[in-house]
């Protein structure tokens, strides 16, 4: 990581993170050996080294398998990680990022996702120490993970080179690393039908409002879509994985 964020910071002292509910934890672990990779382990370390990172990050009730059947729409140049979310759903299949708040077209309690984008950076930190190389990754998130690619900027708005957001949303409040997102403004693919069943228009209007103050935004819409990933979104992500992950190696 660099330190263009405590730079961009200097003249305006970050507001404090917002207190922490006593149920939540402050970390949700993200667990290892639940990753998908798209290369073997057996390379793992040297494909991390010599090529840049793309990190899935899943939507509510999917696996880390979910989003690793959209890596062969993808270059092949790039490392994929396909990371499985940190909490098991009772009662049903897959794995949620944060309970899900299905209130205003979607939101979630800002402590979970707090606690998810920690996970996911101590998790990051551990796949960058196998790596002989300080390129920065690129997240690509669909549904929930669309809402925590969007609060791992907010996190660490330093530390990625871009990010996709898929029928994603925003959490409420505000974080430190908010007014230094605002300054670095990365780059920003936003992709969704305006007449998602799931994501719907409230939640669609202040996602809209947040990118657009904080970051460098392309937003595309694919009608018909619902509440899935279009065959030209996955066309329209490939090239913008190229674009923001070109010089990054």
């Amino acid at each position: 990581m660099t330190d263009d964020g405590a730079r961009q910071g200097a003249h305006h002292p970050p507001r404090p993170d917002r207190p922490r509910p006593p149920h939540v934890p402050r970390t949700l672990p993200i667990d290892d050996a639940a990753t998908w990779w798209s290369v073997p382990a057996a390379a793992l370390a040297e494909a991390l080294t010599t090529r840049p990172l793309v990190v899935l990050l899943h939507g509510l009730g999917a696996d880390e398998r979910d989003l690793a059947g959209l890596v062969p729409a993808l270059p092949d140049r790039f490392v994929y990680a396909s990371v499985r979310a940190p909490l098991p759903i009772a009662g049903m299949p897959g794995y949620a990022w944060f309970p899900p708040l299905l209130a205003e077209g979607i939101t979630a309690d800002p402590a979970y996702v707090d606690a998810a984008a920690r996970g996911l950076l101590v998790w990051l930190e551990r796949a960058q120490a196998r790596a002989r190389s300080h390129a920065r990754p690129a997240l690509v998130g669909f549904s929930q993970g669309g809402a925590m690619a969007v609060q791992l900027l907010r996190h660490a708005p330093e530390a990625f080179a871009g990010a996709a957001t898929l029928s994603g949303f925003v959490a409420p409040g505000l974080l430190a690393g908010d007014e230094a997102l605002a300054q670095i403004r990365p780059r920003v693919l936003w992709g969704y039908d305006p007449a998602d069943p799931v994501v719907t228009t409230p939640a669609i209007e202040r996602l809209r409002a947040f990118l657009v103050a904080h970051t460098d935004l392309d937003e595309r819409t694919y009608p018909g879509t619902g509440h899935g990933i279009a065959t030209t979104e996955a066309a329209d992500l490939a090239a913008f994985l190229t674009s923001v992950l070109d010089g990054e190696a």
